[in-house]
């Protein structure tokens, strides 16, 4: 898919943000909604997704709604680091599939990192244990409610 286009209102991020589909949820506002991958690049891997917004890419997102949703990643970034305590943090988002997007509802990558483990491919990843994920997002949730 190129950068521009028709929203697909039935892609998989609409799905669990409808209820329609579940998701291993670390964080929710009127905002946003962060979750844990389910075929996770590293441990702790979640995904920023904005509520509210029919937004592709980047390129999509109102410029109002984006400080908000902006301000939620970073929110979901620090109680991520609270939590597992990585030695560094990648922050990424795609736009287009030649640039690597596979879901066209906007989304950042949260992916945390350890010196010494390598990190699987975007896409390349097995699927996350549906219980272990659970178990990772209630830690997870846990440091992004502490002050």
């Amino acid at each position: 898919m190129s950068l521009s286009g028709a929203y697909d209102p039935g892609n998989i991020f609409a799905k669990i943000l409808s209820g329609a589909a579940p998701c291993a949820r670390v964080f929710e506002d009127a905002h946003a909604l962060a979750f844990l991958d389910l075929f996770p690049q590293s441990r702790g891997h979640t995904l920023v997704i904005p509520k509210g917004v029919e937004a592709r890419n980047l390129l999509d997102m109102p410029t109002t709604q984006l400080g908000p949703y902006m301000e939620r990643v970073q929110i979901v970034a620090r109680g991520l680091v609270r939590a597992l305590t990585p030695d560094g943090l990648i922050v990424t988002q795609f736009n287009g599939a030649p640039a690597g997007q596979t879901v066209f509802h906007l989304h950042f990558h949260l992916s945390p990192r350890w010196e010494g483990l390598a990190l699987a491919g975007h896409g390349q990843a097995g699927m996350a244990d549906g219980e272990a994920l659970q178990v990772l997002a209630s830690q997870i949730s846990s440091a992004i409610a502490a002050p």
